[in-house]
């Protein structure tokens, strides 16, 4: 199935993805909604028969999933994938050991490297945790996903998806304001998308979180540290203070029984293999020598 272009681009405020990156660099910590998707998608990892000597973790700071992949593999070489030189430099502090320490001379290497450089070699794991909504193709970067992983190597990504902050969609749509949010692209689109980039047994699913906050306050500074709001039609410029304190009292629609605020977030999980090359009939086909290697090795000579 091929997918029009213009379904596989997204609109979205690259300049607020920008500045919501650079805020996560001088955050202390990935947002707990991160941490908490990233121990869920690590528990998938049982049901791949993976034992990977290579790693790629894309966007690793945000994504929040070092302790999970060190705990599941703990010899296999990490390569860290960060969006922008800042957080690039985080990651390294982060990942760094004490010389002293016995894991700094017999631990697994661990590189970090800028999502604009040429990643040199091939993995058996790419991992992705809440990286595809923040992309305005994300078509394009499951290709390149795909062209990084070795033949039978595994993606394995979290995302939002469309059914996320709907309550806050309502309160927006209802006061005539433009939305708080991109829209998100659905799971059977994603699988799609997959199958496009090259990848055979899209496995996708999604669940429902919903999170609670004691006040507005802390609930404003929570989705501001997600910097989920990329809508390409929202405010221009800054708001003014009395918009703000609007905002604020509107948010106590967003009450429970408890009197807590509450939002929706549906978060999609999905894994794809990279399969073995096929020649199609007629058709000129190029075969990397890794992927040449790996039809040789799964077809010995009798």
């Amino acid at each position: 199935m091929t997918i029009p272009a213009s379904t596989t681009r997204r609109a979205l405020d690259v300049a607020a993805v920008g500045a919501a990156l650079r805020r996560a660099a001088r955050a202390p910590a990935a947002p707990w909604l991160h941490t908490e998707v990233a121990r869920r998608m690590a528990e998938r990892l049982r049901v791949i028969r993976l034992a990977p000597q290579r790693v790629i973790e894309w966007w690793g700071f945000t994504g929040a999933g070092a302790v999970s992949l060190k705990a599941a593999y703990p010899q296999a070489q990490r390569l860290i994938i960060e969006p922008t030189g800042e957080l690039c430099q985080r990651s390294r502090v982060l990942s760094c050991t004490p010389w002293w320490s016995v894991q700094h001379w017999r631990g697994p290497r661990v590189e970090v490297q800028e999502e604009s450089s040429e990643i040199a070699g091939q993995a058996q794991l790419v991992w992705a945790n809440m990286v595809l909504h923040a992309q305005v193709d994300p078509l394009a970067l499951m290709a390149r996903w795909h062209d990084l992983l070795q033949t039978d190597g595994v993606v394995m990504f979290s995302c939002l998806g469309p059914g996320s902050l709907v309550e806050l969609r309502r309160l927006y749509a209802g006061l005539s304001w433009p939305e708080p949010a991109a829209a998100f692209v659905d799971m059977h689109d994603l699988g799609d998308m997959l199958v496009q980039a090259g990848f055979a047994a899209p496995v996708l699913d999604q669940e429902t979180l919903t999170l609670h906050w004691a006040s507005p306050r802390a609930l404003l500074v929570e989705l501001r540290g997600m910097g989920v709001n990329a809508a390409p039609h929202r405010h221009a410029g800054l708001r003014t203070p009395r918009w703000r304190e609007r905002l604020t009292n509107e948010l106590s629609a967003l009450a429970g029984p408890d009197g807590r605020l509450r939002l929706s977030f549906e978060v999609a999980y999905g894994h794809a293999f990279k399969a073995q090359p096929r020649a199609r009939p007629g058709e000129p086909t190029r075969v990397s020598l890794e992927d040449m290697r790996a039809m040789v090795r799964s077809h010995p000579a009798r």
